[in-house]
C-alpha cells in the first residue's frame, strides 16, 4: 500500500486510536506496524474476527485479557535450560491465568450461541492451561523481588532460624548499648546494619574499649562501625544460613523454570494466541467506540457508503455523507464552495476505504459497500515548498506525475483541486486529459474541482458523473450535504450581492462573463431549484403515506382493542384504591412506631399528648378502612400541584387528612407537611391545594397546634452530659417545636467541659434548615457553655 498515501490520509491516526484500545504494551506495538491488505480473502478474514469481537464485547463485555504478555525471551530461556527470574516467572503465570480465564469467559458465550464466533472458538480452543504451574509459581513467589516463604519447607526452616538468631543478636547487643558503662563508648544507642551483619557506633578514641571487627566508618571520621565480638559467631551463623537460603531459593527457581521448559511449545502458541485476541478485541472495542457498523466487501470497484463520518471528527457535530462511485460510472467529480466539506469527503472516502481494508469497522450505516483495491492514491492538501522552490501547482503536479507512473488496474485514485494554482483555462483541460488517462485502466476515481469545464466533462462524458457540496445561500454557508448528479453552481455573484457588493459592479462583471457561461450557470441553477422541489415533494408524499399507515394502524388498533381497555382501566381502578388503603396503613404504621420510640425518650406531659395522638391515629386509621370505597376513584387528581409553596394549605387523599406544607420540594419530589401534632414527608404530587373555606379551616387548625405548642415550649434546652448523637437526637425535635411555636431565638446549653460537645454541635447549627445564624453567649447568659440561636 502506497506510504505517502496512507499519510496523507492520516491512517496512522487510526491505528494509533486503535492501539489505545488494546491491553498490553506488546499487542500496541504490533498494531502500529499493521498495513491495510489487498486481498480479498484475507480482509474478509479479518472483517469477521472483528464483528466476533463486537457482537461478543456487547453480549458479554470486555474479555479478561490484562495477563497478555510479552514471554518470548523467557520461553526460550526455559528451553535453553536457564533459570528464570521471579519476574520472567510470574510473566509466565499471568499468561497461564489469562488464557483460564478466557476459556471460562468463552465458555459462557458458548451456551448462548456456538455457532455465532467460529473464529474465536478456533483460537481460544488451542490455548494450553497448565493449573500446576500457575499454582506452583503463584505458592512461592510473592512479588518480583520476593519469594514466598511456602515455597519449600526447607526456605521456610531457614528463614525461622535466620529470625531466632537475629532475636539472640538483638538480645546481645541491647545489653550491650544499654549498659551504662558503654554508653560513654557509642556514639549514639542503637545497632545497624553493614554488609548484612550488626554493628554498634563507636566513637573513634574508645575504639580499643570495644573489641570487635570494624565494618565501616563515617564520613567525618569520628565514628567507626563495629561488629562487637560477643556477635561475631552468630553473625557467621546469620550469614551461613543466608547463603542456604540463597540456594534454596536458585534451587526452588531452577524447578519452576524446569516445568516452564517441558510445556515451552505450548506456552509459545499461547503467546501469540493472546497477543492476536487482544487484537481483535481492541478492534471489536474501538468499533463501539466509534458507533461503526461491518463493512459490505467485493472486489468490484464497487463503493456505497450510507450515513459515511470522518473517524477523526467529533462524531457528534459532524455531517454524515451518502457516497457511492463504481456501478453506472467510474469517475466522481465534485464542485462546491471553499471549506464546503469537498475534502473532508474525498478523506473520507479514502480513509473508510483503508480501515475496511485493515479489517476495521467503518463509522458509516448498515450494509455500506466498500470495495477491496490494489492500492489507493491521494494528492489532497497544499504541500508547497519554499526550500525546494515548488508552487501550490507544481507541489500538486509532483505529487499527480508520481500517481501516474505508479497506479495499476483495482485502484482508487483521489485528486483534491485537480489542475488548481495555474491559468483556469490551462488547468481545467489539464484536469481532463489527467482523468482521461487514469480512465484508461480499471480504475476508480474521485476529483474535487471549481472549474465549470470539468462540470461540463462530467455531463457530456459516459462513466463520469457530477457531484456537489451543497450550498445555502440564505444562510451563506455551507450544509456539507455531497449530492450526487447534481453540478455545482459557483454562486459568486448572488454571494457578493447578499455581501452588500453594489449591482453596478455585479451588473458589470456579468457583462465580462461569456454568454455561454452566464447560460450554463442559469442552466446549474435551475437544475437546483427543480430538484429542491422535486426532493419537497417526494419528502412530502412519503410523509403524508406514513402519516396515513400510522392513522389506519392507529384507527385498527383503536377498534380492536376498546373492550380490553375499558376492562384494563376499571382493573387498574380497583388495584388504585387497595394499594392506596395499603399504603395509607403502611404510612400509618410507621408513625405510630416513630412515635413510641419518641415517647420512650421523654417523660411527663410530652408523653401523655403523644400518646393521645397515637390513639388519635388509631381512629383515624380505622375510619380511612371503613370509609374508602369506590368513591376513591372519584378524586380529583388533575389538579396542578406545581404551584403550591411553603405555608399553603393542602388535602391529602391517601390519609383523607389536611395539612400546610413547611419545607420546598427537595430533589425526589417530596416535600415536608404538618399534619396535626406530625411532620411528614410526602410526595408533591399527592397533595391538592384547599380553597376557600376549607383553606381557612386547615390554616386555624395549624395555628391551634402552633398555640398549643408554644404554650408548652420553653426558651432554652439543657445538654450537658450528653453525648454529641444523643444531643443532637433531642436538639432536633426541640428547634422544630421552637420553630413551629414561633420563637425567634432559643438558648441551648451544652457546659463548657472540654468543649467535646460544643465543637460537635456547630457542623449540626451550620445546617440546619431553621437557623439564621448562632453565637456564643455573653457573660450574663452563660459565656461560651451556651450557644444563642437565632432561628429563621
Amino acid at each position: 500500500m502506497y506510504e505517502k498515501s496512507l499519510k496523507t490520509l492520516e491512517y496512522e491516526k487510526i491505528i494509533g486510536l486503535l492501539a489505545e484500545e488494546a491491553e498490553s504494551s506488546v499487542t500496541r506495538d504490533f498494531i502500529l506496524t499493521i498495513k491495510p491488505s489487498s486481498s480479498l480473502d484475507q480482509v474478509s478474514q479479518w472483517i469477521e474476527e472483528t464483528d466476533e469481537a463486537f457482537k461478543l464485547l456487547i453480549k458479554r463485555g470486555k474479555p479478561p485479557l490484562y495477563g497478555v504478555k510479552d514471554i518470548y525471551n523467557e520461553i526460550k530461556r526455559s528451553q535453553m535450560g536457564g533459570v528464570l527470574s521471579p519476574e520472567g516467572l510470574l510473566k509466565i503465570a499471568e499468561s497461564l491465568r489469562c488464557a483460564h480465564d478466557l476459556k471460562e469467559y468463552f465458555s459462557e458465550s458458548q451456551e448462548e450461541d456456538s455457532a455465532s464466533y467460529p473464529l474465536v472458538e478456533e483460537m481460544i480452543s488451542r490455548l494450553s492451561y497448565f493449573d500446576y504451574i500457575e499454582k506452583a509459581i503463584y505458592r512461592a513467589i510473592i512479588s518480583e523481588d520476593e519469594i514466598s516463604d511456602d515455597a519449600s519447607p526447607k526456605l521456610r526452616t531457614i528463614r525461622i532460624e535466620k529470625k531466632r538468631r537475629a532475636e539472640g543478636i538483638k538480645s546481645k547487643l541491647n545489653s550491650m548499648i544499654t549498659s551504662e558503662t558503654n554508653k560513654r563508648y557509642l556514639q549514639d544507642s542503637i545497632y545497624t546494619l553493614r554488609d548484612g551483619r550488626y554493628v554498634v557506633p563507636v566513637k573513634r578514641e574508645f575504639k580499643a574499649e570495644v573489641p570487635g571487627m570494624v565494618h565501616d566508618m563515617s564520613s567525618s571520621g569520628a565514628t567507626l562501625f563495629v561488629e562487637p565480638m560477643a556477635v561475631v559467631e552468630l553473625n557467621n551463623q546469620i550469614r551461613e544460613l543466608d547463603l542456604e537460603e540463597k540456594k534454596e531459593i536458585e534451587r526452588i527457581l531452577r524447578d519452576l523454570s524446569a516445568k516452564v521448559g517441558q510445556r515451552s511449545g505450548e506456552l509459545s502458541i499461547n503467546e501469540k494466541i493472546l497477543k492476536r485476541l487482544d487484537f481483535i478485541f481492541a478492534k471489536g472495542k474501538l468499533a463501539l467506540r466509534q458507533r461503526a457498523s461491518k463493512p459490505v466487501l467485493n472486489q468490484e470497484g464497487i463503493i456505497n457508503m450510507k450515513k459515511a463520518r470522518h473517524p477523526l471528527l467529533d462524531p457528534e457535530k459532524v455531517v454524515a455523507i451518502d457516497i457511492f462511485i463504481g456501478e453506472t460510472f467510474d469517475t466522481l467529480v465534485v464542485t462546491g464552495p471553499n471549506t464546503g466539506g469537498k475534502t473532508v469527503s474525498l478523506k473520507t472516502v479514502g480513509l473508510l476505504t483503508a480501515m475496511a481494508q485493515s479489517g476495521l469497522f467503518i463509522p458509516a450505516g448498515e450494509n455500506s459497500q466498500v470495495a477491496v483495491f490494489d492500492n489507493i492514491y491521494a494528492d489532497i492538501g497544499d504541500e508547497q515548498s519554499i526550500e525546494q522552490s515548488l508552487s501550490t501547482f507544481s507541489a500538486h503536479m509532483v505529487n499527480i506525475v508520481d500517481i501516474l507512473n505508479r497506479y495499476k488496474d483495482n485502484s482508487l485514485i483521489l485528486f483534491d483541486e485537480l489542475g488548481a494554482g495555474t491559468d483556469p483555462t490551462e488547468g481545467s483541460v489539464l484536469a481532463i486529459a489527467i482523468l482521461e488517462e487514469i480512465r484508461k485502466k480499471d480504475v476508480r476515481a474521485i476529483a474535487t474541482t471549481h472549474y465549470n469545464q470539468l462540470k461540463v466533462y462530467a455531463m457530456t462524458t459516459a462513466g463520469v458523473q457530477n457531484a456537489s457540496m451543497e450550498f445555502d445561500i440564505e444562510s451563506l454557508s455551507p450544509t456539507f450535504r455531497l449530492l450526487i448528479g447534481i453540478p455545482g453552481k459557483s454562486n459568486a455573484f448572488e454571494i457578493s450581492r447578499r455581501l452588500g457588493l453594489g449591482q453596478e459592479i455585479i451588473s458589470s462583471a456579468k457583462d465580462l462573463v461569456e454568454a455561454e457561461n452566464i447560460q450554463f450557470e442559469d442552466m446549474l441553477g435551475e437544475i437546483e431549484k427543480n430538484r429542491e422541489i422535486i426532493a419537497e415533494e417526494r419528502a412530502q408524499a412519503e410523509r403524508s403515506r406514513e402519516e396515513t399507515k400510522k392513522l389506519e394502524e392507529k384507527a385498527k388498533a383503536y377498534r380492536d382493542k376498546t373492550e380490553e381497555m375499558r376492562e384494563d382501566l376499571l382493573d387498574q381502578a380497583r388495584r388504585e384504591a387497595r394499594d392506596i388503603i395499603r399504603q395509607a396503613k403502611e404510612e400509618a404504621k410507621l408513625v405510630i412506631d416513630e412515635i413510641k420510640e419518641i415517647s420512650r425518650n421523654i417523660e411527663g406531659d410530652s408523653a401523655r399528648r403523644l400518646g393521645q395522638a397515637t390513639e388519635l391515629l388509631r381512629s383515624k386509621e380505622k375510619e380511612l378502612r371503613d370509609q374508602l370505597g369506590s368513591d376513591l376513584l372519584k378524586l380529583d387528581v388533575e389538579k396542578s400541584t406545581k404551584d403550591l409553596k411553603v405555608g399553603d394549605s393542602v388535602s391529602i387523599p391517601s390519609l383523607r387528612q389536611e395539612g400546610v406544607i413547611l419545607s420546598e420540594e427537595d430533589q425526589d419530589g417530596k416535600v415536608m407537611v404538618q399534619v396535626g401534632i406530625m411532620k411528614m414527608s410526602l410526595p408533591k404530587t399527592s397533595l391538592l391545594a384547599i380553597e376557600g373555606q376549607a383553606k381557612s379551616q386547615a390554616q386555624e387548625k395549624t395555628k391551634k397546634i402552633y398555640s398549643t405548642k408554644s404554650k408548652f415550649i420553653k426558651k432554652e434546652i439543657d445538654l450537658r452530659g450528653m453525648n454529641v448523637e444523643d444531643a443532637i437526637f433531642k436538639l432536633d425535635k426541640y428547634l422544630d417545636d421552637a420553630y413551629l411555636s414561633g420563637l425567634k431565638t432559643v438558648e441551648v446549653i451544652h457546659g463548657k467541659g472540654t468543649g467535646a460537645l460544643r465543637e460537635g454541635l456547630k457542623p449540626y447549627f451550620k445546617s440546619h434548615k431553621h437557623i439564621k445564624k448562632t453565637r456564643y453567649g455573653n457573660l450574663d447568659e452563660g459565656g461560651d457553655g451556651v450557644t444563642v440561636v437565632e432561628l429563621k
